[in-house]
């Protein structure tokens, strides 16, 4: 009970603050990002993570990488408050594992059916 309290006192809310240039929207990024990067093993613990260490980082990384070359501003801002969020429900625990999991649900999914027949089979014609 006393660990659960500890978890929550140091992941606050941080309050959103409009960037006033692109350096400064790429350093807070970078930032989160690293708050990610160094918070895994720790998320692994409190969800119970079944999955490689290097697995988690490179999911971490994919999902930092498809918003790389945003470049208005706003935008940013709005992709910086929600990771935040994202964090702060992660490792304030507000997330369950399946809503974790489901990051990784494209890599273990078995391949969609193609013909007639494996559709068929699936269900799906």
């Amino acid at each position: 009970m006393v660990q659960a309290a500890a978890f929550a006192v140091s992941n606050f809310a941080v309050t959103t603050a409009s960037a006033k240039s692109s350096s400064e929207a790429t350093s807070r990024a970078l930032s989160l990002y690293r708050q990610w990067q160094r918070s895994v093993p720790e998320m692994m613990k409190l969800h119970e993570i079944n999955l490689p260490t290097s697995a988690i980082r490179a999911k971490i990384r994919e999902e930092f990488e498809r918003h790389r070359y945003v470049e208005d501003l706003q935008v940013r801002d709005i992709l910086y408050a929600k990771g935040q969020m994202e964090y702060q429900e992660v490792m304030n625990v507000w997330k369950q594992n399946n809503h974790i999991m489901n990051y990784f649900a494209k890599e273990e999914a078995p391949p969609k059916p193609t013909t007639f027949l494996e559709k068929f089979y699936d269900g799906k014609a």
